[in-house]
C-alpha cells in the first residue's frame, strides 16, 4: 500500500510539472492578481496607473489636434485632463502628468508660431490659465491624500453615512394596538441633520425606550458629531437603567472635549403592556399628551440640565399613562422655536395643527406637521409620535 501510495503521489507531481499544468497555473495567477487589482482600484485602494496612464496618452492627442486644427482644438483644451487629474490622481503621479503637459505646450508654441503672428497660438494668458488649473489640482489632490479617502470612494462613504443614520432612526415595530412614526429634516434640505433617534425594545419586547437627541450645530456641522452619539447611545440603551443612561450619556459626551459639545435629549421609557412611561429630560423641550377624554394636550416636562455641560448631573423623570386614543409628541426645538417666536408660541401652533388629525389619527401625521409648522426653518427639525389605538 505504501509502495501504491508513493506512485500515485510521483504520478500527481509529474502531471502538475508539466507545460500545460505549469501554463494554467500562471493564467490562474495572473486572473487572480488582475481581479484583485480591478476590485481594489474601484474601491480606491489600489494603484493609480491606469488613470495616469489614460490621461498621459490624452495629453499627445490633444497637442496633435490643436497642431492641426487650433480653431477648434485652442492650446487651453490641455486643462481637461490636467483637471481629471486633480480628482484621480495622486500628487506624485499628477506631477508627472503635469510634466507631460508643460512639454505638449512647448511643443505647441514651436509649431503653432508666435502668438503675436498667430491669433491661436499658445499665449501668456493660456500658460497662466493652464498652470492655475494645475496648482489648484495639486491642492485637491494633497487635501485627498491628507485625508486619505479616494475620490471613487469619497461619494460612497458620504453615502454610507447618509444611510447609517437614517439606519439608527429607524423605530422598531410595535405591538397591535400601537403606533409610531417619525419625520427628521435637516436644516437647508441637506442630507445630514444634528437630530436624531435611537430606540429599542427592551425586557423581551414589554419596553420601548426611545431616545431623540438634539445636538449642537445644525446640518453638515453637527451629522458628524450625531453619528458618534447615536452610535455611542445605541450601546447604552437597554445596557442600563433607564435611570442610569442620561448620566452615562452626559459622561460620555464630556470625555469627548468638544468645543461645541453639548446637546439635549429626551429619554421614553415606555410598557407597551400598561401604556406607563417615564419620561427624563436634558434640557430638550417638553414631550406632550394628547388626552383621548378630554381632547387637551398636556406638557410633560422633565428636569435636567444639558448633556455635556458638567459632570455629576442629575435627570429626575415625569410619569405618565397613554390609556386608549392617547398620543405622544416629542420634537426638538427647531420645529417650535425660532428667532421670531419663542418656544411656548411654536408649541401652541404645533398642537393647533395636531388638533386637525384627532378626529382621523396620526397615522402619516408626522411630516405634514413639519411641513405645516416649520417648513422653511433653517434647523434641523424631528418629530416622533407614539399612538396608542382605541
Amino acid at each position: 500500500m505504501a509502495v501504491r501510495r508513493e506512485r500515485r503521489a510521483g504520478e500527481q507531481r509529474a502531471a502538475a510539472e508539466t507545460f500545460p499544468a505549469r501554463l494554467k497555473m500562471r493564467v490562474h495567477r495572473v486572473r487572480t492578481a488582475v481581479r484583485k487589482s480591478g476590485v481594489d482600484y474601484f474601491r480606491g485602494d489600489g494603484s493609480d496607473w491606469i488613470a495616469l496612464a489614460g490621461l498621459l496618452l490624452t495629453v499627445p492627442l490633444i497637442t496633435l489636434c490643436t497642431i492641426l486644427d487650433p480653431v477648434w482644438c485652442t492650446p487651453t483644451v490641455l486643462v481637461l485632463p490636467i483637471v481629471a487629474g486633480g480628482l484621480v490622481l495622486r500628487p506624485a503621479s499628477l506631477l508627472g502628468l503635469y510634466a507631460a503637459a508643460a512639454a505638449a505646450l512647448i511643443v505647441e508654441s514651436v509649431q503653432l508660431g508666435p502668438y503675436s503672428q498667430r491669433a491661436a497660438g499658445v499665449t501668456p494668458g493660456t500658460v497662466l490659465t493652464v498652470a492655475a488649473c494645475g496648482f489648484f489640482g495639486l491642492l485637491i489632490a494633497q487635501f485627498r491624500s491628507r485625508v486619505g479617502v479616494p475620490w471613487r470612494r469619497g461619494g460612497t462613504m458620504l453615502f454610507d453615512l447618509r444611510e447609517r443614520i437614517r439606519t439608527q432612526s429607524r423605530l422598531p415595530k410595535l405591538p397591535p394596538g400601537w403606533h409610531r412614526e417619525m419625520a427628521l429634516r435637516p436644516a437647508g434640505g441637506q442630507s445630514f441633520s444634528g437630530d436624531f433617534v435611537v430606540a429599542a425594545r427592551t425586557h423581551n419586547g414589554r419596553t420601548l425606550e426611545v431616545v431623540l437627541t438634539d445636538v449642537s450645530g445644525k446640518g453638515m456641522d453637527a451629522a458628524s458629531r450625531a453619528l458618534l452619539l447615536a452610535g455611542a447611545f445605541s450601546g447604552l440603551l437597554g445596557s442600563l437603567p433607564p435611570h442610569a443612561f442620561l448620566p452615562a450619556a452626559n459622561g460620555y459626551l464630556l470625555r469627548q472635549d468638544w468645543d461645541e459639545g453639548f446637546a439635549t435629549s429626551i429619554h421614553l421609557v415606555l410598557d407597551l403592556e400598561s401604556g406607563d412611561y417615564e419620561l427624563y429630560s436634558a434640557g430638550h423641550p417638553p414631550g406632550l399628551q394628547l388626552s383621548a377624554g378630554t381632547g387637551r394636550w398636556e406638557e410633560k416636562a422633565a428636569e435636567g440640565p444639558l448633556l455635556g455641560v458638567y459632570d455629576g448631573a442629575e435627570f429626575d423623570a415625569t410619569k405618565g399613562t397613554l390609556r386608549p386614543g392617547d398620543v405622544l409628541m416629542l420634537f426638538t426645538d427647531g420645529l417650535v422655536e425660532t428667532s421670531e417666536r419663542d418656544i411656548a408660541e411654536g408649541i401652541d401652533r404645533l398642537t393647533g395643527e395636531a388638533d386637525r388629525y384627532v378626529q382621523g389619527g396620526f397615522h402619516g401625521a408626522a411630516w405634514h406637521l413639519i411641513e405645516a409648522v416649520a417648513k422653511d426653518v433653517n434647523d434641523d427639525r424631528a418629530l416622533l409620535l407614539i399612538c396608542r389605538d382605541q
